[in-house]
């Protein structure tokens, strides 16, 4: 195989055998750097950039291009805009620091078994890293063929519009607003008005957050998740009896606090969970495992 260097663009070189013979260095100022096209029916690749120390193909834009573009065109058997292996590291790795994407991917083929606009693949370690403050965005519908593992989230909350938010703080005990859609907290014994905790408190923070909006500002309302399912840290109060582990919790006349339920009448629908730590005096925070009934 010829090797080539080019210190300035090229429209590329083959060999005999029509197959590109490239180790090519390239530079555009007002283009591309590098491209390449390929129209093979069996199959081909506009670019290959193979490295067994580093990267196989590198590109940096920073104007108002692309890094690296990949397209693919073919109509029966699929193929790959931009395909990127690592036996050791990372296939394809894109990095934006406007406001662009670093890696796009995208298909707009009609092929029965479909395609998808970007592929990671993984034997030891994860197919696709998302990191930042959103680090994965899904526009459409979502499957899953193996497990969710949610890492230091606790519990299944959603947001609700919260008032009395002077007297809200994480672990406090929720209950419906005459107000329809808000909650507030707790402050008579055995409410069946009960809908949660507020979740956050003592590092435990939601694993899943549902119904999740932006909210305008507002100083006598805001949106805050509340623990409907999992374990959350909840306010107790054990002045009214002592809490042991495993014991049945409901609100209490304490403005936000549970209590241990002793009448197992007016316990039905107002409980709120199980403690899972005693306090036997005093108030306190304690781990809860929600289980409203």
């Amino acid at each position: 195989m010829t090797r080539i260097n080019f210190d300035e663009p090229s429209d590329g070189a083959v060999n005999d055998n029509n197959k590109v013979a490239l180790n090519v260095r390239a530079r555009g100022e007002g283009s591309h750097a590098l491209w390449g096209e390929t129209e093979h029916d069996k199959g081909g690749a506009g670019v290959v950039g193979i490295s067994k120390v580093w990267v196989g193909v590198h590109g940096i834009s920073t104007g108002k291009g692309h890094g690296v573009f990949g397209e693919s065109k073919h109509g029966t058997e699929g193929g790959a805009g931009v395909l990127g292996q690592s036996t050791a590291w990372v296939g394809v790795h894109g990095i934006s620091t406007g406001k662009g994407h670093g890696v796009i991917g995208e298909t707009t083929g009609e092929h029965a078994p479909g395609g998808a606009g970007v592929i990671g693949k993984s034997k030891n370690w994860i197919g696709v890293l998302g990191q930042g403050p959103t680090a994965g965005r899904f526009e459409g519908n979502v499957q899953v063929t193996g497990d969710i593992t949610l890492e230091g989230g606790g519990d299944c909350a959603e947001e609700f519009d919260v008032s009395c938010v002077d007297k809200v703080e994480p672990g406090t005990v929720m209950v419906l607003s005459s107000t329809e859609g808000e909650l507030e907290p707790g402050s008579r014994a055995y409410d069946k008005r009960v809908a949660g905790v507020a979740s956050g408190a003592s590092g435990f923070r939601p694993g899943i957050v549902l119904d999740k909006k932006q909210q305008e500002f507002n100083e006598n309302k805001r949106r805050m998740p509340i623990a409907l399912m999992g374990k959350v840290y909840c306010k107790v109060d054990a002045s009214y009896s002592p809490i042991e582990l495993g014991d049945l919790l409901t609100t209490s006349p304490t403005v936000g606090h549970a209590m241990k339920a002793n009448d197992s009448i007016k316990a039905f629908g107002t409980v709120i969970g199980k403690a899972l730590k005693p306090l036997r005096e005093g108030k306190g925070l304690i781990p809860v495992l929600i289980a409203l009934q």
